[in-house]
């Protein structure tokens, strides 16, 4: 009987000790290319600024490493020594895998629990809509330089449809998972490469769940969509003065028309010399009807020389202006322009009725305001 009770605590104690700890999680992978002694180095967020919380060692081309578990959502990232890039993932206390090549970290993932398998899936359906825009932008140059018209033509419209197509897939993603960290960042990419407006951007923040809308970086979302709202649909445009590619000072006052463009756009920007012929054409087509553009350039002061040669081989022949502080520049920030093209079109009184219009809808937009 002794015998039996002593066997019973043996094995008692052998099945507790090999119990897996319920109070971690597991993150594991493989490291495919990597040299064994490759270091990893694990990074989270702490007010609001990147920290590194582990450093992993490659051995064989695998990893893994052992986390506690705990309350709250959380964004962590890895990256690897040597090599650029990053590789966002979300700690909700389930193990993880990654499988991580070197020669493509943008493939790389973590998989394992809800959030980083949405994550996952949407990463790959994105890379399918880059590799066509890609294509798409060498296929524009070179009917630029063979001045094909009818080729530019169609592969705006083409864009167009594609860009269409990408923000609907986006916009399912965000009501499909809002329960998702996640959906709170691309609320926030969506907004700022304006894809969708602060107040659809508005709509979605208050179809999150619970969890993820008391969240910081949820808060933190909020904040600037109120400040967004100030150059919404709307609103009266806020007012500015900047100096002109001669160097005078120009207000958004003396170049309004009886409708206003406000084009934010920059010579680097190759979405934006793609879109100007487009620009051009409902320019020459309305102007003399009661269209006027200004144009705020996100040069710098370095590159002023490619601002005034961008000028005149896109045959911008209407305002411009620039403080020339690139992204610092003070218009761009009192419009919220986090991503260009940026669009503002006005009325008479300077009342924003339309933004980011692009292609076939900018001219089918100002044709309904100044066509006969």
């Amino acid at each position: 009987m002794r015998r039996i009770f002593a066997l019973f605590i043996t094995l008692s104690i052998i099945m507790v000790s090999c119990k897996k700890d319920t109070n971690t999680f597991e993150l594991k992978g493989e490291a495919i290319g990597f040299a064994d002694g490759t270091e990893i180095l694990v990074y989270t967020f702490e007010n609001k600024q990147p920290k590194v919380i582990d450093t992993i060692t490659i051995q064989k081309e695998k990893f893994s490493a052992t986390y506690p578990k705990k309350e709250g959502v959380d964004l962590n990232f890895l990256r690897i020594d040597g090599v650029n890039g990053t590789i966002i993932y979300f700690p909700e206390n389930a193990d993880l895998k990654a499988k991580i090549y070197k020669d493509s970290i943008n493939a790389s993932r973590v998989t394992g629990g809800a959030q980083n398998d949405a994550y996952s899936k949407f990463a790959s359906e994105i890379a399918s809509f880059t590799a066509k825009r890609q294509q798409m932008m060498e296929d524009f140059k070179q009917a630029r330089q063979q001045n094909n018209s009818e080729m530019i033509a169609k592969l705006q419209a083409d864009n167009m449809a594609i860009v269409e197509d990408e923000t609907k897939f986006k916009k399912k993603f965000l009501e499909e998972n809002n329960n998702t960290l996640f959906a709170v960042m691309l609320i926030s990419e969506m907004v700022s490469r304006n894809e969708i407006s602060p107040s659809e951007a508005s709509e979605f923040v208050q179809n999150l769940s619970p969890k993820i809308a008391s969240s910081e970086i949820t808060t933190d979302l909020k904040e600037n969509l109120a400040k967004m709202q100030k150059a919404d649909v709307g609103s009266m445009a806020p007012a500015f003065s900047a100096p002109t590619p001669s160097g005078k000072t120009l207000s958004l006052k003396d170049a309004m028309g009886k409708y206003t463009i406000i084009d934010f756009w920059a010579s680097w920007c190759k979405p934006c010399r793609m879109e100007n012929p487009n620009v051009v054409n409902v320019y020459n087509k309305y102007h003399d009807k009661g269209l006027n553009i200004i144009s705020v350039s996100l040069d710098k002061a370095e590159a002023k020389d490619k601002w005034l040669k961008a000028i005149e081989d896109d045959k911008m022949d209407w305002y411009h202006v620039s403080n020339l502080q690139f992204w610092q520049d003070p218009i761009a920030q009192m419009y919220s322009v986090r991503s260009i093209p940026a669009t503002f079109l006005l009325d008479e009184n300077g009342m924003i009725i339309d933004k980011n219009l692009r292609g076939p809808a900018l001219e089918q937009k100002i044709a309904s305001l100044l066509g006969e």
